[in-house]
């Protein structure tokens, strides 16, 4: 619904100013945050930011325009569900959280889009469109120079409080009778990685600065705590050319220090397609790559997972393989949870070769360095280092996750170096059995699609040694 008509320009006005940018400006929600980006020439920074702030502020949300969306909404939902490597992780999400907080569906429910309106869109971002919430980052451009360009567009856009207990975002107890601008990054932050780590899984998170309380009851969570549930869920559809599972555990949220190792297990496990263009620096030498993926032809796809956000996470792994049908000789999911089980049960019970650990440790650091390359993803992760926080490690899977966290400074590219270099061998086997040991409380989430569910997963699982709470 944004980039269209606003109060100051007509919807072919704002088609025409986007397209005199000459670059690429982009709006992309997820669970946690929503982001508008731009990336042009350095002289249409003005424009850019006028364009941004016009859209943010002022968008009219017109019937005429909405009835269009809600078409375009419902074709592209239809997409989405016909792909599962997309679809299912937010079954998996469903599944996990009892379908709500982080379980509730980040694409508009086909019911619903209906009851989509220009009051519900209007409503919605007077509830959660407020300043305290938001953050101006700028890369390739003069810091005063951002500061002059964002007080021209969004210094009249004040703080209101809000009238709902759960939306009440003050960042301060005096904030409600203090108008706050928009947090404008201060000059001289160091570098760190960027978004091209969406396309993995892991997250940093350092506490040496401790958010205020009111901040991170306000800002940080607004919606109800989470409540993890885990369970399972079967999708029969014997159309598909490959059968999909997923078995995951709860994870730590973005707070704990733990992720720096959870990161580095990822890593390790690694995967991805059983064909892969590249060396041993595109992750050929990971574990679900050389125990798997080299030794059965019928496993597609294989890889680690991992989904975090403010005070939870999905970590995991996932396959995509031929079934088993009078047209082709596969496998069941019943046959493949137990590889998925086993590669998880050597993290906990067999020793971990120090070689293959610091593998995984340079890789994850290279990964981090050479993310430092891109221009857009360097401003993306700086804005919301700054207050709305977000750090993405490792560049194997397509799972974009974002998470906001309220830390006052930007972390540097060395100290998250530092803390991956001081995992061991033996801070991974005790992080694993926090996330899918045999002493863990609550339940794996088992999700399947296909042709065949997946039997008694609980019993492979205890065989295994692996999820104690399932």
């Amino acid at each position: 619904m944004f980039w269209q008509s606003t109060k100051t320009r007509s919807d072919e006005a704002m088609q025409a100013a986007t397209s005199a940018l000459g670059g690429n400006i982009m709006c992309a929600a997820s669970r946690e945050a929503i982001a508008y980006q731009s990336t042009h020439f350095q002289e249409a920074t003005p424009l850019a930011v006028s364009l941004i702030a016009d859209t943010v502020t002022n968008a009219q949300f017109t019937p005429e325009e909405v009835e269009a969306q809600r078409e375009a909404a419902r074709y592209e939902i239809r997409e989405f569900k016909s792909k599962p490597e997309a679809y299912l992780p937010e079954v998996l999400h469903h599944i996990a959280y009892n379908g709500q907080t982080l379980g509730n569906p980040l694409f508009c429910p086909e019911e619903r889009i209906d009851n989509i309106d220009t009051k519900l869109l209007l409503d919605a971002k007077k509830d959660w469109y407020r300043p305290e919430r938001m953050v101006i980052a700028g890369s390739g451009i003069g810091h005063q120079e951002l500061v002059e360009i964002a007080e021209k567009h969004f210094s009249s856009f004040k703080h209101i409080p809000s009238v709902t207990p759960q939306l009440n975002t003050a960042v301060r107890p005096s904030s409600a009778q203090t108008p706050i601008s928009p947090h404008i990054l201060a000059p001289g932050q160091p570098s760190s990685l960027y978004k091209s780590m969406t396309r993995a899984a892991s997250y940093l998170y350092n506490s040496g600065v401790q958010p205020q309380t009111d901040i991170q009851q306000s800002v940080l969570n607004p919606r109800s705590p989470v409540n993890y549930a885990g369970g399972h869920h079967f999708t029969h559809d014997p159309s598909l050319e490959f059968d999909h599972l997923y078995l995951a555990f709860e994870g730590p949220g973005i707070h704990d220090q733990d992720i720096y190792t959870l990161a580095t297990i990822q890593i390790l496990l690694g995967g991805g397609g059983s064909f892969s263009a590249g060396g041993p620096g595109k992750g050929m030498y990971s574990r679900l790559y050389t125990h798997i993926l080299n030794h059965y032809a019928q496993i597609d796809h294989c890889a680690a997972f991992h989904h975090i956000y403010t005070d939870s996470s999905l970590f995991g792994l996932f396959a995509s393989f031929l079934p088993n049908t009078p047209h082709s000789r596969g496998n069941t999911a019943k046959d493949i949870l137990p590889h998925l089980a086993h590669q998880l049960s050597l993290l906990l019970y067999t020793p971990i070769p120090t070689s293959e650990l610091n593998r995984a440790k340079n890789q994850l650091k290279s990964s981090m360095v050479m993310a430092l390359e891109s221009k857009s993803l360097e401003v993306e992760d700086l804005g919301r280092q700054v207050r709305l926080r977000l750090f993405y490690l490792g560049n194997y899977l397509n799972n974009v996750t974002e998470q906001l966290l309220v830390l006052d400074r930007k972390v540097p590219l060395e100290e998250m170096c530092a803390k991956i270099d001081e995992v061991t061998t033996d801070s991974l086997r005790e992080v694993a059995a926090k996330v899918f040991g045999p002493d863990i409380t609550k339940q794996a989430t088992v999700v399947c699609m296909g042709h065949d569910d997946v039997s008694d997963w609980k019993a492979t699982l205890r065989r295994y040694g692996v999820g104690g709470g399932c």
